[in-house]
């Protein structure tokens, strides 16, 4: 995406004046706990595992890179070892809140099955209600799709042990 000049302040004045302190603010305790839930509700109808995480703005030293957000998810994916289930089957829900801007990014075991669209769907929705105020009903949609996707082509075999936390995670000062 190539942006003008104009733009790309902007965009990196928006990083500067939203420390990671802010992610509290559109995901309270009581937001964050219902994402907690929620996922581990949805979890109980497939054999995959969300792993939901919140960074509030990206480093300086990220910015001046040009570093883009599909760029950051991938290294909080590898960060939190999501890559490390078991059956491979982890999922992260990446949240860039500067940007309002949400990247999924599965495990190979089931990207192979889930065609790209589908994941973009969801964080197309997601990010529109976030643009719109509405965290909360976003993120929590955002989870129910997934899990939806995943009950149609990873369901329930049998109980399997929790690899990743289903508390969501808040990647603080541009670093996981």
């Amino acid at each position: 995406m190539v942006m003008n000049k104009a733009a790309r302040i902007f965009k990196h004045l928006k990083h500067l004046v939203m420390p990671g302190r802010h992610v509290r603010r559109p995901f309270s305790s009581k937001t964050l706990h219902a994402i907690e839930e929620t996922i581990t509700q949805c979890e109980a109808t497939h054999a995959g595992q969300l792993c939901f995480a919140i960074e509030g703005s990206l480093s300086w030293a990220a910015l001046l890179e040009g570093k883009m957000p599909r760029a950051r998810a991938l290294e909080v994916f590898s960060h939190l070892r999501i890559w490390d289930t078991e059956h491979n089957n982890g999922v992260l829900i990446y949240v860039l809140l500067a940007d309002r801007c949400v990247e999924i990014v599965a495990d190979r075991g089931i990207a192979s099955h889930v065609p790209a669209i589908e994941w973009e769907a969801v964080c197309h929705n997601m990010e529109a209600a976030f643009r719109a105020g509405d965290f909360k009903h976003g993120a929590l949609a955002g989870i129910e799709a997934i899990g939806g996707l995943l009950s149609q082509h990873f369901p329930t075999q049998q109980q399997a042990s929790r690899e990743l936390p289903a508390k969501p995670v808040i990647v603080g000062g541009g670093a996981a």
